[in-house]
């Protein structure tokens, strides 16, 4: 409570509304919260479906790699990578949340097979190098999920401390200071009526006998 302000009606409109104005901001920041929150948790159940998606998808590209070199041995696997030419580019975007900046990670690749003859290859091969692509794809947007995670986290916290400030701090202050102006202005008003009432009465000749024995001694 600021008890340094002079209590005047003009100061008790605006301390009213600065909390008009602080109750409005807690309004929005409260539901910006919820949003952000919302986006949030649905953001980390996608992150958790991509990683065991690229887990499941290394462990399905390695074994099949593996089958791969079982069959045709592993100096020619070795010679058919060689072969392969394939070229990857990663474009950066970006989007807002309430605010919040979020990456958008789009993965491409340029060139397609097949690569070598399949003349003495075994499809494994290919099946191989096509399951390490679909890991390349998903691993991008993995790295966006975790990206756009951490950076909703720091701005959920952040925004929970204006909340919690607004809601804790300083609607509660602004709310006593305007009781407390309210309270001395009414006070200071009924003051005021009781002294212009004091002066109309003595004006009127309604005083009481010693205020108009002191009143005649004046005048004498």
């Amino acid at each position: 409570m600021d008890t340094s302000l002079a209590p005047t009606r003009s100061n008790l409109m605006k301390v009213k509304d600065e909390l008009e104005f602080s109750r409005l901001g807690y309004d929005l920041l409260d539901q910006k919260r919820s949003i952000l929150v919302s986006e949030l948790l649905t953001l980390v159940d996608q992150a958790v479906d991509y990683q065991n998606r690229v887990e499941n998808t290394l462990i399905a590209a390695d074994r099949t790699l593996e089958s791969a070199i079982m069959h045709m041995g592993r100096l020619k696997v070795a010679n058919l990578a060689g072969a392969v030419n394939i070229s990857s580019s990663i474009s950066l975007g970006e989007r807002k949340v309430m605010g919040v900046v979020l990456p958008k990670v789009d993965t491409a690749f340029s060139g397609n097979g097949p690569f070598f003859s399949p003349e003495g290859t075994s499809m494994l091969s290919e099946m191989a190098l096509g399951k390490y692509r679909q890991a390349l794809e998903l691993m991008g947007r993995m790295a966006e999920l975790k990206v756009s995670i951490m950076r909703l986290s720091r701005e959920v916290k952040k925004t929970i401390r204006k909340v919690n400030a607004l809601e804790k701090l300083v609607i509660p202050d602004k709310e006593e200071t305007v009781r407390y102006l309210a309270e001395r202005i009414e006070e200071q008003e009924r003051e005021s009526f009781i002294q212009l009432k004091a002066v109309k009465d003595r004006l009127s000749g309604n005083a009481p006998e010693d205020e108009k024995e002191d009143a005649d001694g004046l005048s004498v």
